[in-house]
């Protein structure tokens, strides 16, 4: 594995927008890179009541951030609007469920598979899924979003309804928002 330097990632990922980010391409970029400790400690930040998002870039084209997931913290069943995500975990480990959106009224959803990702674990691109810690340690995750968005679908279950959520930033390029 390679440990390349934000820059050269940023514009690896770059060169693959061009194309709609391949998944085969992608998948190889993030399996043979890693990043170095230097480049995404200052994006490192957790929060005892939630998960934590922070923004490392952002074009129209692309957005990359590093997550980082306290044990008990989990991402709602949600969707990406019909575009591509990946993640990577760099660190800790999470339980990936997946699902196919079978019907919105009502609302049925099937569940495909929950998938423990231990660091090096790659999803996506991801569709209608949900994420959670239920490990002891935390963990972090790095994304690759094509095409951003600011609000996404989430499926409540139990309710048996869908609602639209606001994706905010905890920092943006270093900062706290």
């Amino acid at each position: 594995m390679e440990l390349l330097k934000l820059d050269s990632l940023i514009n690896e990922i770059k060169k693959l927008s061009e194309y709609n980010f391949p998944d085969n391409d992608v998948y190889d970029l993030l399996e043979d890179s890693s990043l170095s400790e230097k480049d995404i400690k200052d994006y490192i930040q957790f929060d005892q009541e939630k998960y934590t998002r922070h923004l490392i870039y952002k074009d129209n084209s692309f957005e990359l951030l590093l997550m980082c997931w306290s044990p008990g913290q989990r991402a709602p069943i949600h969707g990406h609007e019909g575009e591509k995500c990946f993640m990577r975990v760099e660190k800790g480990s999470l339980l990936f469920t997946n699902y196919i959106l079978e019907s919105t009224n009502p609302l049925s959803l099937k569940m495909i598979d929950s998938i423990k990702g231990s660091p090096g674990f790659l999803d996506g691109p991801a569709d209608v899924h949900s994420v959670e810690n239920i490990y002891t340690d935390n963990a972090i995750t790095f994304h690759v979003y094509a095409k951003p968005y600011a609000e996404c679908d989430v499926y409540d279950i139990k309710l048996g309804n869908i609602y639209r959520k606001k994706l905010v930033y905890d920092s943006m390029y270093k900062k706290p928002c």
